[in-house]
């Protein structure tokens, strides 16, 4: 079952034109969104926040604008199925949604941490600011790792750390939040910007620095976050050097979780 140009679907397929360009190219931008209350309104949902996601892409793509009363509708469609929602929207202004349930085991995997490691610096994300169709270079480096990790950790050409396949990352250190800076090449997440404004009314120090080689050693804790996992710790991440340690169990964790309890 989706939704797809105004209507619901129930099919396993989708059909496009031979010269679609979001089949060609993967012209097309995406955002997915998890439906918290089982309802848009919700602000832990963000619906807002996520259709701004797509209205940066389309504008600065110069592509059509969806009908969003009709996306909203679908969305309202399909949350009724599934509690994650993937919204994708093509050049001339298609909507296209699709859903699918909450990851396997995730609480467990909140609650001990995940393994990583960390990928190839040849794959990266085609125009890492936007959410696009072409994903294929973090799908790979998630693919290359899933051997022996869960997720991979991406990296420039210097190895430094920059998010993982599917979400931006945090570090604990020195009584301190870390997070690579958006200049380096990383997607805005939504969820890293709620955490950000909600550990700044808080109070709390949030600091933005590249994550060197060095620099990784110095953190005590670190988790990847996004819409749908929330905050998953990381408790170790296998390198081409040897594998560092981190604790998932460390108290910081708590006051992150606050967040998506409100």
């Amino acid at each position: 079952m989706f939704w797809y140009n105004g209507s619901l679907i129930d099919s396993p397929t989708l059909e496009l034109d031979i010269h679609d360009p979001g089949l060609l190219y993967g012209a097309t931008v995406f955002t997915t969104l998890r439906v918290y209350e089982n309802s848009l309104a919700s602000s832990l949902t963000n619906w807002y926040a996520h259709c701004d996601r797509l209205l940066f892409s389309l504008q600065a793509f110069n592509w059509e604008q969806p009908d969003w009363k009709r996306l909203r509708q679908g969305a309202e469609a399909m949350l009724t199925h599934f509690p994650v929602l993937r919204m994708t929207i093509f050049p001339d202004g298609r909507e296209w949604i699709i859903g699918r349930y909450l990851p396997e085991n995730l609480s467990d995997k909140q609650q001990h941490g995940v393994n990583c490691a960390v990928a190839t610096s040849q794959w990266s994300r085609s125009l890492p600011t936007h959410k696009t169709g072409n994903y294929l270079g973090a799908w790979l480096a998630k693919t290359s790792v899933s051997a022996h990790a869960q997720e991979a950790i991406l990296v420039d050409n210097t190895g430094n750390w920059l998010e993982t396949s599917t979400g931006n990352l945090w570090g604990w250190g020195n009584g301190t939040w870390w997070t690579p800076p958006l200049e380096v090449g990383i997607l805005p997440g939504i969820s890293r910007q709620q955490l950000m404004k909600w550990l700044t009314q808080q109070q709390q120090v949030v600091r933005e620095v590249v994550w060197t080689p060095e620099f990784v050693q110095s953190l005590e804790a670190i988790a990847y976050t996004n819409s749908v996992v929330e905050i998953l710790p990381i408790h170790t991440v296998h390198q081409p050097t040897g594998s560092l340690q981190y604790n998932p169990y460390h108290l910081c964790f708590q006051q992150l979780r606050r967040l998506f309890l409100a």
